[in-house]
């Protein structure tokens, strides 16, 4: 398959910001294991580095999400 993996065909970004997954992929056997390589991918790391912070309170909040930007950018370091 040419989308397999790719971030921009099985997770595109519409044009008001958002990702939606298309309905040609719904039906595909490979779904999980493809959104899964496709969010593996330098590209998919980034998307998820650069989601917008959700404003929760309390330091615990603010240390996960520092934890997981932490994480994110040793993977990009990585690839």
């Amino acid at each position: 398959m040419d989308c397999f993996g790719n971030l921009k065909a099985v997770f595109p970004e519409k044009p008001n910001g958002l990702r939606e997954v298309p309905a040609d992929c719904m039906s595909c056997t490979e779904k999980v294991q493809c959104l899964k390589k496709a969010l593996e991918t330098k590209e998919g790391i980034l998307m998820r580095l650069d989601k917008k912070p959700v404003h929760e309170k309390g330091l615990k909040s603010r240390i996960k999400r520092w934890s997981e930007r932490k994480y994110l950018s040793r993977l990009i370091e990585k690839t």
